[in-house]
């Protein structure tokens, strides 16, 4: 165990003295339109747990019209499809999963990680008092709000929703006469995505800048928990990708609203409408969108992976097994993450050799992500850990990481995916990678940091009910996706069983309906014991898991500026179970030795029986 003698280099620039005493700031300053960190935060939080419920009762109706092509909706359907007899239309059904994926990708999954425990913990983590530009950071989360309406306006849309997918190809997205969703329904969402790009690079900026200059003193970069580095990456992956797709989203709208042609061929007919000018081409989008999407998944996956790095060293008791390697395997991710764009595009007629690049480069990723299932792994081998509500999801996020990266290897390879890119098999490995394994790492974060948060414990048993139901509905709806893509289901039709060849999988989709309409009930148990022990949960002190990191050393909740004083970093986060402890099994990185730890909690002991 190394330790240092702390140096005033690593002062944060908002030094705590300039937050002593609280600001007398009002309700609307406070809590709506606030710069404090923490507030932003569960800002982000709150509304994409809100966004998450939208996006899954879009997908049931995707899952309702897959599994009962005959049959009226409920509740809404003789409202919406009075003419059609309650069905839903192919014209509907195409915007679902086109707002499905993009309220999931863009309003829940990449804001939750980035956006929710970003700003929640960043500064918390490396013992600052606030993000480096709180204002900017405030504009972060606000430029939300209208992309949260420009995405509802192109649902509202009286023509259609947009039915382009969320990955919005042109012609399709860019011909307002390709289809009823491609006119004004897509304008509306291009802004909505613009908006959505806008508020991450806010978000990016700061982060990098609150990393590399408010570290607390004696917190060097290899002194950092695994989730600022996960963070850390993250937004340099953000801040250098984004911008491509950002110009891309420009550019498409400049094709639709000013008549330019980016993205637009010459000669084509569509509808019978009049022919188009111009010479863009439609495969330079695919090449932009991917450029950011692909590293996108990493943007959605490795907050996830330093998340549950902490989480299982504290549950297990034990060390996160071979710390800087982890560190290398995130770095060494994203850096290919920039390298493999085209293996989304080997359907688009790629040169052979050029495919041959794209999937050499795709499988090298395996080898840092593989580094990182082991570590974890060994992790909690040998460890004592404590089977509750956040070890189980830690270990749902594992496991179903390495589901989805192996399924993600027949993609990774060009003859199999020329068969599986069309397929349920696609839709099953980007589940079992996005949604099963980042969201139970959330699931997990959540009940993990809300103590930090509110200062109580979400309920134990409303929390393992709700792994229990997620875990059995999750794989009841996406596993035997992988057999439906074998079977050659294609995805996005609104009624496959038009095709004789396909009939069979009536039963299994309607098997997958009922299990996502049990994963989709046990989001409320989710949402009604987060605001449930809110006010009722059981109160607890700072540090409740007995962990290590910076964060446990605030108050809970931690006031403005967060900490009583400035702290100061003495070593690693993971310092569990040392044998030579004879006292308790964890060293904080405030604490400069286990002697002087324990003699202050004695003090503090004390203390508490004199006020007592």
């Amino acid at each position: 165990m190394a330790t240092i003698e702390p140096t005033a280099s690593g002062l944060s620039a908002h030094s705590h003295t300039e937050h002593a005493g609280t600001h007398q700031i009002g309700f609307i300053r406070k809590y709506i339109f606030s710069t404090d960190h923490k507030v932003i935060g569960i800002q982000f939080l709150i509304t994409t747990l809100l966004m998450m419920m939208v996006g899954g009762a879009l997908a049931l109706g995707v899952r309702w019209k897959l599994a009962f092509p005959d049959t009226p909706m409920p509740f809404v359907g003789e409202w919406l499809f009075s003419s059609q007899g309650g069905q839903i239309t192919p014209e509907f059904y195409t915007m679902l999963f086109t707002m499905h994926a993009t309220v999931m990708t863009f309003l829940v999954v990449i804001p939750i990680l980035a956006g929710a425990f970003g700003n929640f913990l960043i500064p918390l983590m490396i013992g600052a008092d606030d993000m480096a530009f709180p204002k900017l950071n405030m504009f972060s989360y606000w430029f939300m709000i209208p992309a949260i309406a420009f995405f509802g306006f192109s649902m509202a849309d009286p023509n259609a929703g947009p039915a382009a997918g969320w990955t919005a190809y042109p012609v399709l997205s860019a011909l307002a006469e390709s289809a009823p969703g491609s006119q004004t329904a897509q304008t509306w969402w291009l802004l909505g995505l613009t908006c959505v790009g806008v508020s991450s690079m806010m978000g990016s900026i700061n982060y990098l800048t609150t990393i590399i200059n408010m570290r607390a003193p004696g917190l060097t970069m290899f002194r950092l928990p695994l989730t600022i580095w996960a963070m850390f990456i993250t937004a340099i992956l953000q801040a250098f990708a984004l911008p491509v797709l950002t110009a891309a989203g420009f550019m498409l709208l400049a094709d639709r609203v000013f008549g330019t042609c980016f993205f637009i061929p010459a000669g084509i007919v569509v509808n019978n409408a009049d022919p188009t000018v111009g010479g863009g081409q439609p495969l330079l989008w695919q090449h932009l969108f991917w450029f950011y999407s692909h590293p996108a998944v990493y943007i959605m996956l490795l907050p996830a992976m330093g998340m549950v790095s902490d989480m299982l060293s504290t549950m297990s008791r034990k060390p996160v097994f071979g710390y800087r390697p982890m560190v290398y395997s995130m770095s060494a991710i994203a850096g290919l993450g920039f390298l493999v764009w085209g293996h989304h595009m080997f359907t688009s007629g790629m040169n052979p050799m050029i495919g041959m690049t794209f999937m050499v480069s795709t499988m090298l990723i395996a080898l840092p992500s593989a580094i990182k299932t082991f570590n974890w792994l060994a992790t909690i081998w040998g460890g004592k850990p404590e089977f509750n509500t956040v070890f189980l999801n830690c270990v749902a996020f594992v496991s179903m990481f390495v589901v989805g990266g192996l399924s993600g290897i027949f993609m990774a390879s060009v003859p199999t995916d020329v068969y599986f890119h069309d397929t349920y098999f696609i839709v099953a490995h980007f589940h079992y990678v996005l949604f099963g394994a980042t969201l139970f790492g959330v699931f997990g974060a959540i009940q993990y940091w809300f103590p930090k948060m509110f200062a109580r414990k979400m309920s134990e048993g409303l929390g393992q009910l709700h792994f229990l139901l997620t875990f059995i509905g999750f794989n009841g709806t996406f596993f035997p996706m992988h057999m439906l893509g074998i079977g050659g289901m294609p995805r996005r039709y609104a009624d496959p069983y038009i095709h004789p060849y396909l009939e069979h999988f009536l039963p299994m989709n309607q098997l997958m309906t009922y299990s996502a309409m049990l994963m989709g009930f046990a989001q409320f148990i989710l949402l009604f014991n987060f605001l449930y022990s809110i006010k009722f949960g059981k109160k607890v002190g700072r540090n409740p898991w007995n962990a290590n990191t910076l964060e446990w050393a605030a108050p809970s909740p931690p006031p403005h500026g967060n900490f009583d004083v400035q702290p100061v970093c003495y070593h690693g986060p993971y310092e569990y179970s040392h044998p030579d402890w004879n006292g308790r099994d964890y060293l904080m990185q405030t604490d400069e030795s286990m002697e002087v730890a324990l003699a202050a909690e004695a003090g503090s002991s004390k203390d508490q029986e004199v006020s007592t």
